[in-house]
């Protein structure tokens, strides 16, 4: 089991480097709409009826980029929100194609929402009690924490559909509109597997986590 979760922690890094790798790549080509990635975005979100939807600067750096529900806003970094390449459109549609999930009220989406307040908890308190549990041998405080990381790893199981759905939406979204050529559908497809691989790195590590974690509960009784 150890080495599953090497290797899971191998292919997470790798796939982390691999996000940067294809960004900075198509970040060097140019894309034929000559638009940048705040009036890519701002143009997907009006064909979609999403004129209350904002596109904002954000000002957390690179990579930073992100879809906030409450606030209806797209916030991108200075590379994607200025950029008029292949990753900085890429990234912007994804973004857009969390705002349209929220619109047709996608199902996962609502789900992820409903998880994330348990999922906060868990990845915060799972570990001080699952280490505790098993110092003071507590088969009910190990019980817990079990049940507290379980609810963060079902966040990030949920996360995966979310995530590959969106990527879905944004290139068909960019093809559809004429933002992009045929052959840079492959450039964005790049771009965008990339960052789900991520996703399910991350995860795959969070699902064998919790079952060592079961695993040695179940050993001590």
């Amino acid at each position: 089991m150890d080495i599953l979760i090497f290797a899971a922690l191998g292919l997470a890094m790798w796939a982390q480097s691999k996000v940067k790798g294809n960004f900075e790549k198509w970040s060097q080509v140019q894309a034929s709409a000559r638009m940048n990635g705040a009036q890519v975005a701002r143009r997907i979100l009006d064909a979609e009826g999403l004129h209350h939807v904002q596109v904002t600067h954000s000002q957390q750096g690179a990579l930073s980029d992100h879809y906030d529900p409450k606030a209806k806003t797209i916030r991108l970094s200075d590379p994607v929100h200025n950029g008029n390449s292949i990753s900085s459109l890429s990234v912007a549609a994804h973004e857009v194609g969390h705002a349209i999930q929220d619109s047709t009220n996608y199902s996962m989406l609502l789900l992820r929402h409903k998880l994330f307040p348990a999922a906060n908890i868990g990845s915060q308190m799972a570990p001080f009690l699952l280490i505790g549990g098993f110092l003071l041998e507590m088969a009910n405080l190990i019980t817990v924490g079990i049940v507290l990381f379980s609810a963060a790893v079902l966040f990030q199981v949920v996360t995966l559909p979310v995530e590959y759905d969106a990527s879905r939406r944004a290139k068909n979204q960019l093809v559809q509109l004429g933002m992009i050529s045929n052959q840079e559908v492959r450039g964005v497809g790049k771009v965008l597997n990339a960052a789900a691989l991520t996703y399910v790195a991350s995860t795959l590590m969070a699902v064998l986590q919790l079952i060592k974690f079961i695993m040695i509960a179940r050993s001590q009784r």
